[in-house]
């Protein structure tokens, strides 16, 4: 994975993002570090959040190999933090000065039956995936609004409309995120704002290699054979996702908004 990013920072010769302030949540691994390495690439001035310190310092360090690193500035926050976030999305938008991108990335999943899913698991899952979801976006509205062309690109997945079992805390989080990128583009659509959502699938990532390990012990694997992807070789790349972000978030994306696209290699065709 780090040698497919690297190469894609290389090869990666249009520059939609120049003059352009991001901040990228996940940033510190698996798809939210390829989308901080491909917005640098394309001449952003990134901000990337994750809770992870030590996977912060590998995409710090993997953006200066590619000599990104002066457009690169980090810290270590748990979005679910209300305190926490308002805090550091101020000081991002001070330092940027401003802000016309917002990606939210970090999320975490765990799986279990449902009838053993306890409530500290289903709270800890929409704590992250779906409040941290909106308090970034709280926090980052108001200067998203004031740069007029202000693009919120949230992470669902393909689980939040097609089974994904033993997963229903993750399922339901990304539901709500799907239905929160809706409400926004649709509230702020006159004041510049387009909000639009990614839904991943079948992603080599952090998320997808410790899955299997999450999964009880008597699971059905046959139940997962609908979602193999139909093209290519096996796992899609976190390149493959930053690169639909990328389209996303810049002009080359100005008449999507208030959707939700899935890049799953056609899996759930």
């Amino acid at each position: 994975m780090t040698a497919a990013v690297s190469a894609l920072a290389e090869e990666t010769v249009v520059d939609r993002f120049v003059d352009r302030r991001i901040i990228v949540t996940g940033g510190g691994s698996g798809i939210g570090q390829g989308t901080v390495l491909r917005l640098l690439a394309e001449g952003g001035q990134v901000h990337a959040i994750d809770v992870n310190a030590d996977g912060l310092d590998v995409t710090r360090q993997m953006a200066a190999a590619d000599g990104l690193g002066n457009r690169l500035s980090v810290a270590a926050l748990d979005i679910s933090n209300e305190q926490a976030v308002g805090a550091d999305v101020a000081a991002a938008i001070a330092v940027l000065g401003g802000l016309d991108v917002l990606v939210n990335a970090a999320g975490i999943l765990r799986a279990a039956h449902t009838h053993e899913c306890t409530l500290d698991m289903w709270n800890q899952v929409i704590n992250i995936n779906l409040t941290g979801t909106f308090l970034m976006t709280r926090a980052a509205l108001p200067a998203l609004l004031a740069s007029g062309h202000g693009v919120i690109v949230n992470f669902s997945s393909t689980s939040a409309t097609f089974a994904h079992p033993y997963m229903a805390a993750y399922a339901a989080s990304k539901g709500g995120v799907d239905a929160l990128t809706h409400t926004l583009a649709v509230e702020y659509s006159k004041q510049g704002l387009r909000a639009v959502a990614v839904a991943p699938g079948g992603i080599t990532s952090g998320i997808t290699e410790t899955t299997p390990g999450m999964l009880p012990t008597d699971s059905d694997w046959s139940l997962f054979t609908k979602m193999s992807p139909i093209i290519g070789s096996g796992m899609g790349t976190p390149a493959d996702v930053a690169g639909v972000i990328a389209m996303l978030a810049s002009e080359d994306g100005r008449y999507i908004t208030a959707t939700s696209v899935r890049i799953d290699g056609g899996a759930h065709g």
